[in-house]
């Protein structure tokens, strides 16, 4: 499936299971070498362009954070030709303009999650790549226009922090990353957007607020009753978001990137040297460079 045309793959997160307005096509059960992704790939058109779509934790919500099975997920969208992923997380504020139901288009991770596998390549090939910049500059300015027209209040740039949940933070947990300097907090986006990187696809995160964690004393502390609501439209405004970027031209795209050459200079390795063992759990991540 990998010489299909481009396609954007959308991930949605907490709340985001079905997007609207969309004519899908077909559902793809994909295997890949690291196992079964969350759940089936919705492939759809949305004003004419190709999307696939994948909750990432499985429709109803079955899978929790520290489960998910990320790598995974990023092969699937590999597989299905995708090139660029627009990520959807729900996220808890750590600063006061960030209100809940803003978004936050995150061009920073810090990562504080464990256990959870972070690459595609654990030997005997092993690639080492970049993630000074782990969001596609391209991608995220689309999304930026997308949020205008949509008229939601977005902010342009910020730090998410990825804790391991799936409990939410300690107050002293919460003022310590606030003291660092992150901007929102949530579960997901990492190991995901480094494995993103690693299959080469553009990789951009629309962080929705839904709370301010429990650092703010004028707050309720953060409960799943006390986002729900907010999550419903942070949803509704998702949707809205989406049908703007997809109806926007394909001369959108112009801008250059380096997302699809990360490998180029990040394997440690002669893969023309390798066996087919070696290859195989990697093929379609190392298949052009062969």
């Amino acid at each position: 499936m990998t010489q299909q045309a481009a396609r954007t793959g959308i991930i949605g997160g907490s709340g985001l299971y079905d997007i609207e307005g969309i004519e899908a096509i077909e559902y793809l059960d994909i295997d890949t070498p690291f196992g079964k992704p969350s759940d089936q790939l919705m492939l759809a058109t949305i004003h004419g362009q190709d999307v696939v779509f994948l909750p990432r934790h499985g429709r109803g919500h079955k899978i929790p954070p520290h489960r998910i099975n990320y790598r995974a997920n990023i092969y699937a969208m590999k597989l299905a030709g995708v090139n660029r992923i627009i990520s959807i997380s729900a996220v808890g504020s750590l600063r006061e303009d960030i209100a809940p139901g803003d978004f936050v288009l995150v061009d920073q991770f810090v990562d504080r999650t464990h256990g959870r596998p972070p690459t595609f390549f654990d030997g005997p090939i092993v690639a080492h790549v970049s993630m000074a910049d782990p969001v596609c500059p391209c991608l995220k300015s689309e999304l930026a226009a997308a949020c205008a027209k949509a008229d939601i209040r977005t902010h342009q740039q910020g730090s998410y922090l990825v804790m391991q949940g799936p409990q939410f933070s300690s107050r002293a947990e919460s003022n310590l990353y606030r003291s660092w300097g992150m901007d929102v907090i949530g579960m997901t986006n990492l190991p995901e957007a480094k494995l993103a990187r690693e299959a080469e696809i553009c990789y951009a995160t629309v962080a929705m607020s839904t709370d301010y964690d429990c650092w703010h004393e004028e707050e309720e502390d953060v409960s799943v009753e006390s986002i729900v609501e907010i999550m419903h439209g942070n949803v509704a405004k998702a949707q809205t978001m989406l049908q703007h970027f997809f109806a926007a031209t394909d001369q959108q795209r112009a801008g250059a990137c380096r997302c699809g050459q990360a490998l180029e200079s990040g394997i440690f390795a002669d893969l023309k040297a390798q066996d087919d063992d070696a290859i195989r759990p990697v093929y379609a991540l190392v298949e052009r460079l062969l």
